[in-house]
This record gives C-alpha cells, sequence and structure tokens, in this order.
C-alpha cells in the first residue's frame, strides 16, 4: 500500500523554487521493475523465449521510462502566477496521445528485432499496456502535484492568517489606544465646561468613531465611501483639538469611493500625518485626499515635529501587506523632503467578491 510516509520518502521538495522532485532512483527502477513484470505472462507460457522475454522487457521499461520524464515535464513545467487545483484534461490528452506515439514507435521496433510475432496482436497488445501505465503514471504524478500544492496553499494560508493577526492588532494598537483615548476625553473635558455647544456633536462622533472600530475589524474590505465615515469622524474629534491648525481637502470622485479598502486605511494615513508632523495655528498642516489614475494619494507637507523618531513604520508595513494578500501589488512611498505621500492601488469589487 502507498502512504503518505512512502510518498515523502521518494519526494525531494525544493521549497524555495516551490518545486517538487521526484528521485531519479525511483525512476529508474521502477521502471526496470514494470519491464520485468511485463515479461512474468512469458515466464508462465508453455514455450519460454528468454530473447522475446528479454525484449518485451526491454521496451516496456523503456517507454515507462519516458512516460515518467514526459508527465513529470508536463506537470511541472513554469504554471504561472495561478495554480491548478484540478486535473488538466489538455494535459492528460497530451500525455495519451504521446504515449501512444511512442508505444507505436516501440512496438515497431519490437517487430523488427523478434520478427516472428504478428504485429497486428502484439500492437493491440503494447497499446491497452501503454495506455495502462501511462494513465497510473499521470494520475500518481497529478495526486502528488496537488498534495505539494495543497500544502503549499496551507502554508500560505497559515502565514496570511499570523500575517493578518498582526496585522489586525497592531492597527486596534495604533485606534483604540490610551493615548488616544485620553487625549479625546481631555478635550470634551475642556469642551463642556467652556459650553461649547458642539461637544454633544463630539460625544457623538467619539461613540461613532469606537463603534466603527469594532464593527469594521472583522471585515477584509469596505468601501472608500464607508471608510470615509470612518475618517471623517477622526477629523472631526482632531479639528475640536487642533482648531484652524488642521485642515483637510477630500477630492475623491465617485469612480474612487466604490472601490475598496482594507479597513481603517485611510484613517490610519491621515492619523500618521497628524502623529508625526507639527500641527499648530502658526504652522497649520494641510492633508489632501484625492485620485490619480487608478490610484488613491494621500498627501501631506512635511513639518517634522523635533526629535520624531517614534516611526517604526510598521503602520505603513502592515498596509502594505494587506494590499499585497489582496492585490498582489506594494503601495508606494514618496517622500521628497517637503511632501509626503502614499500612493494606494484600487481595488475593485468584482475582483475579489
Amino acid at each position: 500500500m502507498l502512504t503518505f510516509s512512502t510518498i515523502k520518502g521518494i519526494i525531494h521538495p525544493l521549497m524555495k523554487k516551490n518545486e517538487l522532485k521526484i528521485s531519479h532512483a525511483t525512476i529508474w527502477i521502477s521502471s526496470i521493475t514494470l519491464g520485468l513484470l511485463s515479461s512474468v505472462p512469458q515466464l508462465a507460457a508453455r514455450q519460454f523465449n528468454p530473447a522475446e522475454a528479454a525484449v518485451n522487457a526491454g521496451l516496456t521499461g523503456l517507454f515507462a521510462l519516458l512516460m515518467w520524464y514526459f508527465n513529470i515535464y508536463i506537470l511541472w513545467r513554469k504554471p504561472g502566477r495561478t495554480r491548478r487545483q484540478s486535473i488538466s484534461y489538455s494535459k492528460l490528452l497530451s500525455s495519451l496521445l504521446f504515449g501512444l506515439i511512442l508505444m507505436f514507435g516501440l512496438a515497431w521496433v519490437q517487430q523488427l528485432i523478434l520478427s516472428h510475432i504478428n504485429f497486428g496482436p502484439t500492437m493491440l497488445m503494447v497499446e491497452v499496456r501503454g495506455i495502462l501505465i501511462n494513465l497510473v503514471f499521470y494520475m500518481f504524478l497529478n495526486l502528488l502535484q496537488q498534495n505539494y500544492e495543497n500544502q503549499h496553499v496551507n502554508m500560505e494560508l497559515e502565514r496570511i492568517k499570523s500575517d493578518n493577526l498582526a496585522a489586525q492588532y497592531e492597527m486596534l494598537k495604533q485606534q483604540v489606544n490610551p493615548h488616544f483615548l485620553f487625549n479625546s476625553l481631555n478635550t470634551l473635558k475642556v469642551m463642556v465646561e467652556s459650553g461649547e455647544p458642539e461637544a454633544v456633536d463630539f460625544i457623538i462622533k467619539l461613540s461613532n468613531f469606537y463603534r466603527f472600530t469594532l464593527e469594521s475589524r472583522k471585515l477584509d474590505l469596505i468601501h472608500v465611501r464607508e471608510e470615509m465615515e470612518i475618517v471623517n469622524a477622526y477629523l472631526f474629534l482632531q479639528k475640536a483639538r487642533f482648531e484652524a491648525g488642521l485642515t483637510f481637502t477630500n477630492k475623491l470622485t465617485e469612480k474612487s469611493l466604490g472601490t475598496l479598502v482594507p479597513p481603517f486605511t485611510l484613517q490610519l494615513l491621515v492619523e500618521n500625518c497628524i502623529k508625526h508632523n507639527v500641527v499648530s495655528l502658526q504652522r497649520p498642516l494641510h492633508i489632501i485626499m484625492y485620485e490619480d489614475g487608478e490610484s488613491i494619494i494621500i498627501e501631506n507637507q512635511i513639518q517634522l515635529k523635533t526629535g520624531d523618531n517614534g516611526s517604526l513604520g510598521v503602520g505603513l508595513k502592515n498596509i502594505d501587506l494587506r494590499y499585497n494578500h489582496f492585490l498582489e501589488k506594494n503601495i508606494d512611498i514618496i517622500d521628497d523632503q517637503k511632501t509626503f505621500k502614499v500612493k494606494l492601488p484600487f481595488i475593485y469589487e468584482h475582483h475579489h467578491y
């Protein structure tokens, strides 16, 4: 019985190239064994002919050897980015056609060597044998390929799951953190004590912001239109604190508002602008969000805080990680020492849902 441990023993995965290799010794030994087995019926015959048995074993072994390498070539040649998770019927037909032609040629060689054999019945026998051997090899290799690729898919899913958990954890640390909550409550305290009429709106926006946080963190993607509600709630809280020291311009069109982003992507980028730059009435910070081609751009002028070394780029790395997962593309970060831009490629709904 062929067990998984047996398969592992004869397969040597090359992880760095995502290739699957079968030992040459396995290929040769199995081919020779098949050749010998094909001569077993002749051993039981009344008139055993050693020469005929040897030719038959040799040609069958040669057929098996060539079909091993042909099937390995058509199954494991570079498939591109997308792996197939089902049998490729075009490859199966190619393998069967090649096997039929090869076996016909070998049967003809057998006829030349053993001229006393009737070519018609011999041809039928070797073709049937060749088809059976070819099918067994192809299905066996296809099974190994699927098993190997499924292992890679599972490993990739585990890696993505781990990366997403880390990204979500960092996102929550960025969004629901004591420092932000302290600043918000302190601002609210000042507004209530001074009797500002916007205090109630501030409480509502603060409540909405945390509600958005709890609801959206479970989703992989949300529409930019929904993400902008989170951004607006966050900016309302920040403008209550910085007043005219913070301005925000939204130039997004309906096209970009209908695309998708990972939750809190835009909000986190706006927060980074405020976190790492001076925001004051004397040096107001201007943040612009606009559309450029197939991308959303968040831009601000650079006026870094003195001694600002708190940025480890973790937030940007998390955003880049999630975009690479969904689009297999990276975000663009442009820093010309005057302005800082982050360019997010569009994610269209019909590509992912």
